[in-house]
């Protein structure tokens, strides 16, 4: 089993020449029959791995049959030694002749003259003059120098560390990917991949890591198992959950985008591994399959009127306020009350009420789990773009997944995003039912209603908590509006 989990590995590693090393044929007196068999077992089972080349060395490591040279004592073998397979084995080279992909890895400004952007060109090539994107901000420049130690160079391949200058004054951080702009990396949040499970934690759906890939390193989730390799028989049985040493694909989500290119396009910027947030072990290695939004081809278009000017012209800190709770519990009434107060201090606001968004911009959606979801991520969008606008945008929205509250969040910068949660006892929400819901619910009109017929998952860190059992609807909203200016002063 053990060979046959590395063979798959392999292949999905993209490697395409192996050896399979038979080692301690003496243990069974030279045998070439033993031989055969293995052999022949291995082609079979390797047949679907599409590897370019697969060579079977009889080897006795202990004794060094046919590690440096050829054995006499398996004079029915007629193949290389290990050794000498290893020193004449051709092997495939894709990245010199792939798009540019350079990883940033440090800025360095050592003084106000100078900025340059370090890193190791993953794949390409890059020269003097060449235009170039980020790819996570759609910006354009031109390289204006490529520096290294021993000076400076006019054109850099795959493979060389150096240090780059750019013509224009663009926003460039550590992680960020600089790549040619007529060959795009995917930039996205969501996307498949296969995953080499190492933990002896077992991963479900839900889990939490840090993702790191390339240079940068981001907080994500395991959104979805979607299925496991037998390694018996190499078929995908469909699964929720991995244990150890499993292999199988899944849907990952992060907190911000993420610069990348399918693992079989571009292997350097295609690997990831994820890492435990309490002990900071890998606990996976990852291949990325694909991206999951469906405009993938679409890349953003950088703009320059920023959210920064926007709410400079405003004077004030834009921020989404988001009320949280189970339906009945006063997010709609409080809400209303917020924006009052903070429009009567002079603040500029937006209320997003998820019953009138309904009304118009969700009114395709139902009310099952995907469709709730996708109402969160339109409200989300929305949200950022007031918060972009330089308004306070306040949302009032059932949203009962903690997943989707945190994708919402991780569309605005940190701090920006204050997730509210209007805690209000089931029996109090049902007693007051301002909309009738929980009784045409009882009388099976309603159908999905969230606290009943479908789970609210309450916050997990929320900035603040209002029992309204409690509070009265005016000292709730005085405590979010009190919260709202701490956070803008």
């Amino acid at each position: 089993e053990q060979t046959r989990r590395h063979a798959a590995i392999v292949s999905l590693l993209g490697i395409r020449h192996v050896v399979l090393a038979v080692n301690k044929i003496d243990l069974v007196g030279f045998s070439e029959a033993r031989f055969r068999e293995i052999e022949a077992a291995f082609t079979a089972f390797a047949a679907p791995l599409a590897f370019h080349s697969a060579v079977a060395i009889p080897l006795s490591a202990r004794l060094g049959d046919n590690v440096a040279e050829r054995s006499a004592r398996t004079p029915w073998y007629a193949g290389p030694s290990l050794l000498g397979h290893l020193e004449t084995v051709e092997t495939d080279t894709e990245a010199a002749g792939a798009p540019l992909r350079f990883p940033v890895q440090w800025v360095n400004r050592p003084d106000g003259e100078f900025r340059g952007f370090a890193g190791t060109v993953a794949s390409g090539r890059v020269a003097v003059g060449d235009r170039v994107v980020v790819a996570a901000s759609g910006q354009t420049t031109e390289i204006a120098r490529i520096v290294t130690f021993d000076g400076d160079l006019p054109s850099a391949a795959a493979g060389r560390s150096v240090t780059l200058t750019l013509k224009d004054e663009v926003d460039v951080a550590r992680g960020d990917v600089l790549a040619d702009p007529r060959q795009r990396p995917t930039v996205t949040r969501r996307f498949a991949a296969d995953l080499v499970w190492m933990d002896e934690a077992v991963a479900s759906s839900g889990k939490r890591f840090l993702l790191k890939i390339g240079t940068a390193t981001v907080p994500a989730v395991l959104s979805r198992v979607v299925d496991i390799l037998d390694i018996e028989s190499l078929q995908r049985q469909p699964a929720t959950r991995l244990a150890l040493n499993a292999i199988g694909r899944v849907e990952i989500e992060t907190t911000v985008p993420v610069t990348f290119d399918p693992y079989t396009d571009h292997r350097g910027t295609g690997a990831f591994i994820l890492i435990d947030r309490a002990t900071l072990r890998t606990a996976a290695a990852g291949m990325v399959a694909s991206g999951l939004d469906a405009a993938r081809d679409v890349h953003r278009h950088a703009e320059t009127v920023t959210p920064r000017l926007r709410a400079d012209l405003k004077a004030q800190q834009p921020l989404v306020v988001w009320l949280t709770g189970l339906p009945g519990s006063g997010k709609s009434t409080i809400a209303n009350l917020v924006e009052r107060k903070l429009i009567e201090a002079g603040r500029q606001t937006m209320l997003l009420d998820g019953d009138n968004l309904r009304q118009g911009l969700n009114a395709d959606l139902g009310f099952d789990a995907a469709s709730r979801s996708e109402n969160v991520r339109r409200v989300g969008e929305v949200a950022k773009l007031m918060a972009d606008a330089g308004l306070i945008a306040i949302v009032a929205l059932v949203s009962p997944f903690q997943a989707d509250r945190t994708r919402a969040a991780a569309l605005l910068p940190e701090g920006r995003f204050l997730e509210i949660f209007v805690d209000t006892p089931a029996e109090i929400c049902q007693q007051r039912d301002p909309k009738g819901l929980y009784e045409k619910a009882g009388q099976g009109k309603v159908l999905n209603l969230t606290g009943r017929d479908q789970p609210y998952e309450p916050p997990e860190e929320p900035a603040l908590i209002l029992r309204t059992a409690e509070l009265s609807a005016d000292a709730a909203a005085d405590a979010v509006v009190a919260l709202v200016v701490e956070r803008t002063a």
